[in-house]
């Protein structure tokens, strides 16, 4: 692609956007968009998805989201769901579970529907919280002595019922930093985040233990090869250390790159999966 084409399909997606924007309560289709630049559905599809890092159905999904997300706290689920143009109160339903993992009256309240149990346990890397609800972990944290692992809960779900106590989960998540990795079992987790983010980190989950990769991969890995920077950005929003591993990603260049809970702990974890890398396949052999 020779760069006037790439000038002229950096216009088409700007025109799209605005397009988008200034008509998400009419629930544009695709086909009304690719109309209104010119050019087909399959190929503004294409390069929408590679100019903006998403696709256009999503995009929109985010704009209603955000919509939805100022109104709902003002105004009744369904004043929001005519508002915003969507078909029936169960589509705004929808949405929040597809991009918040919670429903819209967890979110209008603050996660207030939620109840949290969480507890401070002792990792090879130092104390760290682990949070869970029903439907499983939600947030595990490194501590530095100085966080109140309450508050880093609550900055998520401000208001959810959040009550310290120890849960069989907590003791089976923490069991995941001593257990061969042959021999880890599966953990649900309760997280919210863009489609994008959880695409992210469901690539995480795929980078085996004792190796790295880098953010140019895990971009490449997700069909979004030009969304780097977006890339290293759902990293580091990533709730779950260590079982979500975000500290296997480095940088190109060969540095290791920051860390949610301090790089020197990066470090640290990446010699300690290193070494027992090693051991698990001497044990294979």
């Amino acid at each position: 692609m020779d760069i006037r084409e790439k000038s002229l399909n950096y216009e088409r997606v700007a025109k799209a956007i605005q397009y988008i924007l200034d008509n998400h309560v009419k629930q544009p289709k695709l086909e009304e968009v690719a109309s209104h630049i010119h050019v087909s559905p399959f190929h503004f599809h294409r390069i929408f998805q590679e100019w903006a890092g998403t696709t256009p159905k999503k995009f929109l999904q985010f704009i209603s989201l955000s919509q939805a997300k100022k109104m709902i706290k003002n105004f009744s689920i369904n004043e929001t769901t005519y508002a915003l143009g969507l078909s029936s109160s169960s589509r705004l339903h929808d949405l929040f579970l597809t991009i918040e993992a919670m429903t819209p009256g967890e979110y209008k309240n603050g996660g207030a529907l939620l109840k949290i149990y969480y507890s401070k346990q002792h990792s090879p890397f130092g104390p760290l919280v682990i949070a869970s609800t029903h439907k499983g972990i939600c947030q595990i944290s490194f501590l530095d002595g100085i966080e109140d692992p309450k508050e880093i809960i609550l900055s998520q779900f401000p208001n959810a019922a959040c009550t310290y106590h120890e849960q069989p989960l907590h003791k089976e998540a923490l069991q995941m930093f001593y257990t061969s990795y042959q021999d880890r079992k599966n953990i649900n987790f309760h997280i919210k985040g863009s489609s994008f983010q959880l695409k992210v980190w469901e690539a995480l989950l795929k980078i085996p233990l004792g190796k790295l990769t880098t953010y140019g991969d895990i971009a490449k890995s997700i069909d979004q090869s030009h969304a780097c920077r977006a890339v290293g950005t759902a990293i580091g929003a990533n709730p779950i250390a260590y079982l979500i591993p975000c500290h296997r990603v480095i940088q190109a260049s060969g540095i290791l790159g920051g860390y949610r809970w301090n790089p020197i702990r990066k470090k640290v974890i990446i010699g300690w999966e290193g070494v027992n890398s090693i051991k698990n396949d001497n044990e294979i052999i």
